[in-house]
């Protein structure tokens, strides 16, 4: 398998709480961040895929665990690696580390999702065989 897609993020006071630390749901942000950057970096931007393609993703479930919190001004590094993939969902694996220190791991199951109609619908084959390919 092949190396997990990374991407920094900064810790704005306006993710955190009043001592300082990321208030937990912000996370589900610096998660999201990352799967869109993932396919932002493949060569995909997800309003394209909107409006060319009639696909939009949509978090179906998620179980997360927080192991160690981030706090005001710390950059962190969140990877996405996809964990399995099928017809019209994609899951991910997902860490949030600062300084090697691992904070939360995620589990993500991504559906795609036809946007006139909101059922499931089958990812476009050209990204499909690109995810198999990264996977």
């Amino acid at each position: 398998m092949n190396k997990p897609f990374s991407w920094a993020v900064r810790v704005y006071y306006e993710d955190t709480d009043a001592g300082g630390v990321v208030f937990y749901a912000n996370y589900l942000k610096y998660l999201e961040r990352a799967r869109t950057e993932y396919l932002r970096a493949l060569g995909y931007e997800q309003d394209e895929l909107m409006t060319q393609a009639g696909v939009i993703f949509a978090v179906r479930s998620l179980q997360i665990e927080y192991i160690k919190s981030a706090r005001f001004n710390q950059m962190v590094q969140v990877s996405a690696k996809i964990k399995d993939i099928k017809k019209a969902s994609l899951e991910f694996a997902q860490q949030i580390t600062h300084d090697g220190q691992l904070l939360v791991t995620a589990d993500v199951c991504i559906a795609c999702l036809d946007v006139d109609t909101m059922k499931p619908k089958a990812i476009p084959d050209y990204l499909l065989e690109q995810l198999k390919h990264e996977y």
